[in-house]
């Protein structure tokens, strides 16, 4: 079930021969009962900066009636249900690396509010249908993930650097660009799901690569994968983008027996011939 606010059709091209699968055009945010299921992944939300920018108050509602809307469903069927929450829960972080015993460093009503109070809400709400109504829940606090499919005008580092490096252009680096991401290989983070939906625990779990990279870094990785003879150019840094960003997975690990695989050049190198593809036909295609 997708409203396709920030979707793409084409993503599901592979699966148009698949009699399993049923796409549904609809916001959760409305109500809706599709008959009885075993298991609920919500992942409804615009993620990107650019995307929640633009979808502020979306952003919200996704996050409280839409979650709700999602739980009832998982409640009235006694069906499992695995929530997509974020490493925004923990705003810029004085913590590090982030455990998610760390309750966070947000600012309520910044820019990127819509966003990570969204989330954090989503998480009170999916503890207290659990609590109260023994709903069985698990929440993935995803950290920065990409690969094939990801969104080539998002905003995001990799997408921003990936199609500036393979059209030629300056690599935009925001602040000095010594803040710090980690980067998850999309196969990898698809892995810690799954388990997680399997497992027993119901408090919030940390997936992501724990290798740290600065903008610095990321964007001469980038270049050398692309071969590119882009040059960097520096512009002011937004307010609230977090300093620093780096999984503890201690949990993730012990729990889950789950931990990346990839490495940021091999998922580079996976990805290349994707955003080489946006850059020919046109990064905003749908």
């Amino acid at each position: 079930m997708d409203n396709l606010a920030t979707g793409r059709t084409a993503n599901l091209a592979g699966l148009k021969n698949e009699s399993r699968f049923t796409l549904v055009e609809q916001d959760i945010c409305q109500p809706f009962d599709l008959g009885r299921i075993d298991y609920l992944f919500n992942f409804a939300s615009p993620a990107s900066p650019a995307d929640y920018a633009r979808l502020g108050p979306e952003t919200l509602n996704v996050g409280s009636q839409g979650t709700k809307n999602a739980l009832d469903l998982a409640r009235k069927y006694q069906a499992g249900f695995l929530h997509a929450s974020t490493s925004e829960c923990y705003g810029d972080p004085d913590v590090h690396p982030q455990t998610e015993s760390y309750w966070g460093r947000v600012n309520p009503i910044g820019p990127r509010s819509v966003y990570d109070e969204a989330k954090r809400f989503s998480e009170a709400l999916i503890m207290a249908y659990h609590r109260y109504y023994s709903v069985d829940t698990h929440m993935v606090r995803i950290f920065n993930t990409y690969g094939p499919r990801l969104q080539a005008n998002d905003g995001r580092v990799i997408s921003n650097f990936m199609m500036q490096a393979l059209r030629g252009e300056p690599l935009t680096i925001y602040g000095d660009g010594l803040q710090t991401r980690s980067f998850c290989y999309v196969s990898d983070l698809i892995d810690g799901i799954v388990r997680l939906s399997q497992s027993s625990e119901h408090t919030p779990v940390n997936i992501g690569n724990p290798v740290e990279f600065t903008m610095l870094e990321c964007a001469h990785e980038v270049l050398a994968v692309t071969g590119s003879n882009s040059k960097l150019v520096f512009k002011p840094l937004p307010q609230d983008d977090p300093s620093r960003r780096r999984p503890d997975i201690t949990k993730a690990r012990t729990l889950l027996d789950w931990e990346p695989k990839v490495s940021l050049r091999e998922g580079l190198e996976k990805s290349l011939a994707y955003f080489r593809s946006c850059v020919e036909v046109g990064a905003f295609e749908t």
